[in-house]
This record gives structure tokens, C-alpha cells and sequence, in this order.
């Protein structure tokens, strides 16, 4: 089976663990990647600056991010474009957060 035919199932919510957080690779090519991620209770907020553009969705549960100084909440279904470079602070998730993470603009 080539790659164009690759099929998968996504882990549940409830295998996200009790604190931080999961990052499961569904599928890459140069320059783009998808991942599943899930998150638990942070001990603290996370702070990023990539140099890659990323969209991210909310599957289940929610969080509060800060992108660019703007504080965003996301529930289940709504999802933000984090711009290469632009700096953003994962403040807090629901605890059994499922995200679906679409990276571009690096080598994968």
C-alpha cells in the first residue's frame, strides 16, 4: 500500500495522559506533516515559537492559548492558524484534549 493510501483511527480522548502531553504522527511528506496530539493537565503554560506554520483543531475538550499576546479559547471544533514565527503559550487544556495538528513550510 502506498503512502496516498495509508488509513488509520485516532486514538480516544481517554488516552490522553493524567499530566503533559501526547504527540502521535498520523502522516508526513516533505514539507507537511499530521498529527494527533493529546493533552492531559499542563504543570505549567508552554511557550512556542516555531519555524514551521501550523493549524491546529480541537477533536474534544478545549484549551486556552495566547497567540501574539491575544488570549484564544478553543472548544471542540474550533481551531486557529499559528503563523511560522509567530509566538504562542499553550496556557491550559481540558484534561483529555484531543488536537489534530497540520505542520507546513519545513521539511517534515
Amino acid at each position: 500500500m502506498t503512502d496516498v493510501h495509508r488509513r488509520g483511527r485516532l486514538r480516544p480522548p481517554a488516552d490522553a495522559p493524567d499530566r503533559g502531553e501526547i504527540v502521535e504522527p498520523l502522516s508526513s511528506t516533505p514539507g507537511f506533516r499530521v498529527e494527533q496530539i493529546l493533552s492531559g493537565r499542563l504543570t505549567g503554560p508552554v511557550r512556542y515559537q516555531q519555524d514551521h506554520d501550523e493549524w491546529v483543531v480541537v477533536l474534544a475538550g478545549g484549551a486556552v492559548l495566547e497567540v501574539d499576546g491575544d488570549q484564544v479559547t478553543l472548544s471542540a471544533g474550533e481551531w486557529v492558524m499559528l503563523t511560522n514565527g509567530v509566538p504562542h503559550v499553550l496556557v491550559s487544556t481540558q484534561p483529555g484534549t484531543s488536537w489534530l495538528a497540520v505542520r507546513g513550510g519545513s521539511p517534515a
